[in-house]
């Protein structure tokens, strides 16, 4: 054949190894679409919240390759339901894709107990929650360090820093509630003007609360106590006359003048 083929024309020539060309390519691709399975494409199922067994046997019936490629712990999900999917459900992929599966672990890792005693109550809670912990029940002990962690507990029992623990475990606050256990006399304001009252009072932890005027002022800081609550003392009988007690977070509301007041030593009753 091919001596025949010297003995033709060029041009013939040409032509026949134009046409051996074409069919060359033209069986290459034939074969390339059989080997590349083209156009046999199918769509991901979603398994996200089966079990990996499940999830496997499902992938697989239609095709796919299944590989466990990691792990994360909740405790909001069963043990070894697949939390993740790639690729994702709905997907348009070959038939023989491998699917990669997270799964959620059997067995909650440890995580070392932070020292939480001092943080404010919204720090406490955003860390328990970076490291995997949940918030438990709070409760509230008298201290003048208002809203900050006093003690740290799992199902009332002390913890202490550095305990490994299973992430997921509910931890029990005791928080501060701004008022101190130690009680004082009430201190007399009546007379002072507004910013001594306010350096006494800071002095021992107390605040001020709401500040009425008994007439137009334009200068409040100078202006003169008249009126205060709670008052120092108070009659609870007849001729008895007892100390009014106070505690360091507390508030004092007061009532202020122009005028500075006429001191009045009698004790009215409650």
């Amino acid at each position: 054949m091919f001596k025949s083929l010297t003995h033709k024309s060029f041009f013939v020539n040409l032509l026949v190894a134009l046409a051996l060309v074409a069919l060359i390519i033209f069986l290459f691709f034939s074969a390339l679409g059989l080997i590349t399975h083209h156009n046999d494409n199918q769509q991901v199922p979603s398994i996200t919240g089966k079990s990996f067994e499940e999830a496997k046997r499902v992938l697989e019936s239609k095709g796919f390759e299944v590989v466990l490629q990691d792990s994360i712990y909740t405790d909001t999900a069963a043990p070894l339901s697949v939390m993740r999917q790639s690729p994702e459900a709905d997907a348009i992929v070959k038939a023989d894709r491998t699917i990669f599966l997270t799964v959620n672990r059997s067995v909650p890792p440890l995580v070392a107990m932070p020292d939480l005693r001092g943080f404010s109550f919204k720090s406490a809670e955003l860390y328990l929650h970076s490291i995997g912990l949940k918030l438990g029940d709070t409760s509230f002990v008298p201290d003048i360090a208002r809203n900050a962690v006093r003690e740290q507990k799992i199902n009332g029992n002390a913890i202490a820093p550095g305990t490994k623990i299973n992430m997921g475990t509910a931890i029990d606050l005791v928080i501060g509630n701004g008022i101190g256990n130690n009680d004082m006399d009430v201190p007399d304001l009546v007379g002072m003007t507004v910013e001594q009252a306010r350096s006494l009072l800071s002095g021992n932890n107390i605040s001020l609360g709401a500040i009425l005027a008994m007439d137009a002022l334009t200068d409040t800081a100078s202006a003169f106590i008249v009126k205060q609550s709670p008052e120092p003392k108070s009659m609870i009988a007849e001729g008895t006359i007892v100390e009014n007690k106070i505690r360091p977070g507390e508030i004092m509301d007061i009532w202020i003048s122009l005028n500075p007041p006429v001191k009045d030593t009698t004790i009215q009753s409650p």
